[in-house]
């Protein structure tokens, strides 16, 4: 029987068993990752940015063939084609969109509108007040230990932060692995965390075993958080390849993201008008400057090269500081139950008699 402290308002809204996500990684959390998550009662989250509309489609129909529980899909917020994206949401009946940049205020409006939970990803407190205030129904906040993109404030002060601003369900990121972590983020005023690098290592992601093991080989030092990637601060793991980049010039690298924007283009099935759209939208709504916009498509074609294609060497490996804290490959299924009683061991552990009743 699950703990009651671990039936929470995320778990009420969204449907799911367990006050656990697996985070929407691109070229990782496919339908299978998704599939397995939603199965084993947490929320798993189709990564769409990285795949065409058709694709996305596709994904989510393989999803609800595997399993009749919810899951969502993340959406870019700033995407050309994100309102179109939001009405498959609505007609797959998906119960929960969630969003890595913070979307339209009509795109939010018309997922609410049909019952679906919206959920944007945030990284500092004006922002989690800012999609509040646009209708958002929760919000997942990532702290500077998280992979991929990240900021500066560690989770257990920028946690506490957003918790004391909002009204709506927190859900907690960066540094969270195990039962001892969920019942922290749950005492930190927390409805439940999120975890990437933890679900990317797992037996039914389809990440190549090669990729895995230099993860488990990843010590807590092993990861650095470098804007050489793609013009903007994300953590990584400390490859060879990124202390090259590291150590090279930001032109340098400019011919190789003009490169990866084609590529990406070819992956995704976008047109040139809506890709420079989408540049524009970019360098706005991120405050970016023009060589950063254009190096933003090296991203998702080096985690390509790294998550499909195994290329540890070349590719780009988002990696958050927890990597060096985990050592094996359990099943999504196995990895949840293991959360779910270590916490409800802790928290049993902590609910201690008051003193009067044990004659103190």
């Amino acid at each position: 029987m699950t703990h009651p402290r671990l039936r929470t308002r995320f778990t009420e809204l969204t449907g799911v068993r367990y006050p656990i996500v697996q985070t929407g990684m691109g070229w990782v959390s496919g339908p299978e990752l998704t599939a397995a998550t939603a199965a084993a009662g947490g929320l798993g989250i189709i990564a769409s940015a990285t795949l065409s509309a058709d694709d996305m489609l596709a994904a989510i129909r393989t999803v609800k063939e595997r399993t009749d529980a919810p899951f969502g899909v993340n959406i870019r917020g700033d995407a050309p084609d994100a309102m179109d994206r939001a009405r498959t949401l609505i007609r797959e009946g998906v119960r929960v969109a969630s969003f890595a940049l913070a979307p339209k205020a009509d795109v939010i409006g018309v997922l609410k509108d049909a019952g679906v939970v919206v959920i944007p990803s945030i990284g500092a407190r004006r922002h989690a007040e800012k999609v509040q205030a646009m209708g958002a129904d929760a919000v997942l906040v990532q702290g500077g230990e998280g992979g991929g993109h990240t900021g500066q404030v560690a989770t257990s002060l920028l946690l506490p932060q957003v918790v004391d601003a909002v009204d709506i369900p927190v859900i907690a990121a960066g540094g969270f692995f195990d039962g001892r972590g969920l019942v922290a983020a749950l005492a930190y005023g927390a409805e439940g965390i999120a975890m990437g690098t933890r679900f990317l290592l797992t037996s039914d992601s389809t990440v190549p075993a090669q990729v895995k093991q230099a993860y488990l080989d990843s010590g807590v030092d092993g990861t650095v958080v470098t804007d050489a990637i793609d013009g903007v601060p994300q953590r990584v793991l400390r490859t060879p390849m990124v202390e090259q980049l590291t150590a090279g010039r930001r032109l340098s690298r400019l011919p190789a993201s003009v490169r990866s924007a084609v590529a990406l283009k070819r992956e995704t099935g976008g047109s040139w008008p809506a890709i420079v759209r989408e540049g524009l939208a970019m360098r706005r709504n991120r405050e970016l400057s023009w060589d950063q916009v254009l190096m933003a498509a090296n991203t998702p074609m080096m985690i390509r090269t790294g998550m499909v294609e195994g290329r540890v060497d070349v590719g780009s490996l988002a990696s958050g500081q927890v990597a060096g804290l985990i050592d094996d490959l359990p099943s999504c299924a196995e990895l949840i139950d293991r959360i779910v009683g270590q916490a409800a061991e802790v928290l049993t552990g902590l609910t201690v008699p008051a003193p009067e009743a044990a004659g103190v």
